[in-house]
């Protein structure tokens, strides 16, 4: 029997916050209807496997968690997505898929779904302020938007904090994250 709930694709790369998803996106976006599939950066695998937490994704989203490409014979583990969310995105992250660099699964993934512009695509970019006065910063950001990324990023979700300078313990806007896949499905669904 086939599971009938949407798919919400999540990407975690290496950046603050990559340790909560599980409680903080992949629990409540389950709450909220979604079966969720997990690919990771190669850096957020090491940082979750080293913390233990990586095991208790993979026991949350009941399919394998991707993090290495799989062999041109076999078949996908994940199913069809209707949205990806790309949280936390480092600025690594952000700039690669900005420039379309897929050197991962996880930004492979995103690209093709970036440049297929048919699966919506919601992107949290974790950044400080000096990240975002890099000059290449704004272009990146520029071009997302113009490719039609769904960008969770601003003063009013993310006060830009100067490195090392956040007040500890700042949580993420995961709320905002989840509501924005949310918008982004149904806005593609009315197309």
């Amino acid at each position: 029997m086939s599971d009938e709930r949407p798919v919400l694709g999540v990407i975690g790369s290496g950046a603050g916050g990559v340790e909560q998803l599980r409680a903080e996106l992949v629990e409540p976006a389950q709450q909220r209807g979604w079966n969720v599939v997990l690919t990771l950066t190669p850096t957020a695998a090491s940082w979750l496997e080293e913390s233990g937490e990586l095991v208790k994704l993979e026991a949350a989203v009941e399919l394998p968690v991707r993090v290495q490409p799989r062999m041109p014979d076999e078949k996908s583990p994940h199913p069809p997505v209707a949205c990806y969310v790309v949280a936390p995105a480092s600025a690594n992250t952000v700039a690669k898929l900005a420039l379309g660099l897929m050197d991962n699964q996880a930004l492979t993934t995103v690209c093709e779904a970036i440049g297929g512009q048919v699966v919506p695509v919601v992107v949290f970019p974790r950044v400080n302020a000096a990240h975002a006065r890099q000059p290449a910063w704004q272009r990146h950001i520029d071009a997302l938007r113009a490719a039609g990324v769904h960008l969770v990023y601003g003063d009013d979700v993310w006060p830009l904090a100067e490195p090392r300078q956040a007040p500890p313990g700042r949580p993420l806007p995961w709320t905002a994250i989840l509501a924005a896949a949310d918008r982004a499905v149904t806005s593609a669904n009315a197309r």
